[in-house]
């Protein structure tokens, strides 16, 4: 994960065709995610994991609710949602998930992430009933996810939304050991290559499903 640069993530309630999948799967992206907030069931997210096994990329499950966990995947993303107003996105969530597969895990295939969601009008910051914090609130929270909860990604969540490249920089300069993965509106090669400057991880989502020729090319973009 640490030589990773580019990932694609696809979201198990929305339609891709087997045509499209097997070009994302082979376009030379470094993982696939699976995950999303709305509708995600078990049946979608074993839809999916069966079509990508198909091919060699690594296959990650971002954990959205625990009816969806599913044995299968390379690794699990566990999101810690540091800007909600309530514990249960932060800790409670995450706590009942432990208490109920603890026997079932294999810890060096877990990551948790101090995610971050900066758009206001993402249904993942209304469903996870988080605040809009400032550039110094989001500084400040890289810093706790690095050097209080020592987890190894903090997540710049843009959601649909291009972000500020200058505050992920500043994010970037702040972490040593955690990796800076950002997400949000990425839709095109040049943005593609801005975000990647700052960030160490770019995560290309809702374009696959609106431009998916622009999405592929976000790849060659990060990989150059």
């Amino acid at each position: 994960m640490n030589e990773w640069k580019h990932i694609f993530k696809l979201d198990p309630a929305k339609e891709i065709s087997d045509e499209h999948l097997d070009l994302l799967c082979e376009s030379g992206t470094d993982a696939v995610i699976v995950g999303g907030t709305d509708d995600v069931t078990l049946d979608g997210v074993l839809d999916l994991l069966s079509r990508i096994r198909r091919h060699a990329v690594p296959c990650l499950l971002e954990v959205s609710n625990m009816d969806s966990i599913t044995p299968g995947f390379d690794d699990y993303l566990i999101p810690m949602v540091l800007n909600s107003r309530e514990k249960k996105w932060m800790m409670d969530m995450q706590h009942q998930a432990i208490k109920q597969y603890i026997d079932m895990m294999e810890y060096s295939q877990i990551f948790f992430e101090g995610y971050c969601i900066l758009n206001k009008d993402a249904k993942a910051f209304t469903h996870t009933n988080s605040y809009l914090p400032d550039n110094e609130d989001v500084v400040a929270y890289a810093y706790m996810a690095e050097h209080v909860f020592h987890l190894p990604i903090f997540y710049m969540e843009y959601s649909g939304m291009y972000g500020d490249p200058q505050l992920v920089k500043k994010v970037k300069d702040q972490l040593g050991e955690a990796l800076l993965f950002y997400g949000g509106g990425i839709e095109n090669p040049i943005q593609a290559r801005e975000m990647k400057d700052n960030a160490d991880v770019i995560i290309v989502g809702n374009s696959i499903y609106t431009n998916f020729n622009s999405a592929m090319k976000t790849v060659k973009a990060v990989k150059d």
